[in-house]
């Protein structure tokens, strides 16, 4: 284990004076969107330092029974480490700081220096004591004190850990004003008798923020920009964060401030004398285009907008997505008023090629939800129970970001009839469908999380999945009729040339039974073969069309359509589909 560099701000500014820079400080004014944790601080500071509060804990006799420790958890980039140093400014009295990360760049964080943690730790706290009252700072707990598993702890972590349960509980025995802040990820991520009353017993989260803390967020960090956005603006800007952290909108201010940037240095030829330049809300609305949450990073797959407009006919399908996905997001408070309990998951089924998935990146794309999309069959992992991990992070990652689309194509891959290929309950197949089930069912608050899972198969899927509450809702797309037919090939004809003799009523009637992907796959032939024929052509003329014809032939069979229409009706009234 590397050592562990601790600092305290009192004996710093002795022996560096004023040849070393100050950290900036920072106050509670500067932290935003965590007004409820900010009031909880306040109150334990308050009767850490001497004064009428800390007499009044003193007289009702529970000053030595409030807590220790206080944890601050939550995802990276929420604020943590900055509530903790605004908490330690505002205080105005003395401090220490333990932090690992800044040990891992310096020498003595080398083989030799393994083991001075303990030394380190004795050193604060006795100058804790000293000097009380006084605050400790613990950035990243998680990484002194992690998680105990069995054969993995190390004997230096080991000793860390005791370390530090024995030098807290010395300062309850004595009742020193002392108080510890500490930052970390997850709670369950630290060592678990470091969670016991009289240690860090109080739990403070830090999630991702709701949209009236965004814009809390927001206000603050656009203090230091220069800007011409307006409260509505910063308002509704605000409201299209879905997902973002305060470092992600810091983030986004930089990258708007680049984008006016930009903008200026295009549009003037003598940069130098710019003095009237502003960050617009169009610089922020293009950044959003770049500037991701941080919770969907790793899970988020990079797809080009998608617009209804870009999906040719499918009207009644449409309109049914929208009403199960984009009106209880937007209209939450009439679906209050009125009973209506949207859908938790919508199962979208019907032949290959029919524009399941391309409709779930329009709903993100038009209604500005997050998209996380993952394929089914890519779930599986030959290892024990990385599959079922995989799938609860995303669903973490989900909520994290809500509101959000969890896609899941070919969701029968993961979902089959239980039982199948090995014994019931073992394979991993039945594990995988467990863990959807239980993260469906809400163990942990589903809000604002849709799951639309996509398949050709759904007469494979367990019934387990389609109950109330799973998925739901479910929606027939089904091979183009004849308006959408012509619809696709209108959009088709927008980006390739076609001559004057092609009979668009002819394609539509020829095209009977070819799903849109087969559709558009005539138009690429044609326009091959018009290139083939010569490459100077700069027109598909009819003749290439009918060779196109020729070649791609609808592979949904009426066998097939009829099956999917038998599915759906046994199937649509316990669905309201």
């Amino acid at each position: 284990m590397s050592a562990t560099k601790v600092s305290s701000s009192t004996s710093a500014r002795k022996s560096t004076g004023k040849k070393k820079s100050q950290a900036k400080k920072v106050s509670f004014a500067d932290v935003g969107g965590l007004s409820a944790q900010i009031t909880l601080l306040q109150e334990l500071i308050g009767i850490l330092k001497d004064g009428p509060v800390r007499d009044l804990a003193r007289s009702l006799g529970i000053s030595s029974k409030l807590p220790r420790g206080v944890l601050l958890h939550g995802p990276p980039g929420t604020g943590k480490t900055l509530l903790a140093r605004a908490a330690i400014s505002e205080a105005g009295i003395h401090s220490s700081n333990i932090s690992t990360l800044e040990a891992l760049t310096t020498p003595t964080s080398s083989a030799a220096g393994a083991g001075e943690v303990e030394p380190h730790l004795f050193r604060v706290f006795s100058e804790a004591r000293d000097k009380a009252p006084h605050i400790i700072f613990i950035d990243d707990l998680e990484t002194i004190c992690p998680k105990y598993d069995v054969g993995h702890m190390t004997f230096q972590e080991s000793k860390a850990v005791g370390t530090l349960v024995n030098l807290i509980d010395s300062l309850s025995d004595c009742d020193a004003p002392v108080l510890i802040i500490a930052t970390c990820s997850r709670p369950d991520a630290i060592h678990h008798s470091l969670r016991r009353t009289g240690r860090f017993d109080k739990e403070i989260e830090i999630s991702v923020p709701l949209s009236s803390e965004r814009k809390d967020i927001l206000q603050v960090a656009l203090r230091n920009v220069k800007h011409s956005l307006t409260d509505e603006q910063i308002g509704t800007l605000s409201d299209r964060l879905h997902g973002f952290v305060g470092a992600d909108v810091n983030a986004l201010c930089s990258e708007a401030g680049l984008s006016a940037l930009r903008r200026f240095s295009e549009n003037s030829e003598n940069i130098s004398e710019a003095t009237d330049i502003t960050v617009s809300c169009d610089d922020f609305l293009k950044s959003l285009l770049l500037v991701k949450p941080s919770a969907l990073r790793e899970v988020q797959i990079e797809v080009s907008p998608v617009r209804w407009n870009d999906i040719g006919g499918q009207e009644v399908t449409k309109l049914k997505f929208r009403q199960s996905v984009e009106w209880p997001l937007k209209y939450s408070a009439k679906f209050q008023l009125l009973g209506i309990r949207p859908p938790r998951g919508i199962l979208l089924f019907g032949p290959p090629g029919c524009s399941k998935t391309l409709m779930a990146r329009a709903l993100a794309t038009e209604g500005g939800i997050n998209f996380l999309a993952i394929k089914g069959p890519e779930l599986y992992n030959k290892y024990v129970g990385e599959s079922e991990r995989t799938l609860r992070e995303i669903f973490n990652r989900a909520r994290k970001s809500a509101p959000s689309i969890i896609f899941i194509d070919e969701i029968d891959a993961l979902s089959s009839a239980r039982g199948n290929g090995a014994k019931s309950g073992n394979s991993v197949g039945d594990r995988i469908l467990a863990t959807l089930l239980n993260e469906m069912d809400g163990i942990e608050c589903l809000q604002e999380v849709i799951v639309v899972g996509a398949t050709n198969r759904p007469e494979v899927i367990d019934k387990a999945l389609m109950r109330p509450g799973r998925l739901d809702r479910i929606i027939y797309v089904p091979l183009p009729d004849a308006k959408t037919r012509r619809e696709i090939l209108d959009i088709r004809f927008r980006r390739t040339p076609t001559a004057a003799d092609v009979d668009k009523l002819a394609l539509v009637e020829k095209t009977d039974g070819f799903s849109g992907a087969e559709i558009t796959a005539v138009c690429q032939e044609a326009a091959l073969a018009a290139l083939e024929e010569d490459l100077d052509n700069t027109q598909v003329h009819m003749r290439h069309f009918e060779r196109a014809l020729s070649s791609v032939k609808p592979r949904t069979t009426q066998e097939t359509v009829s099956r999917y229409n038998d599915f759906y009706e046994k199937n649509a009234l316990d669905s309201s589909g």
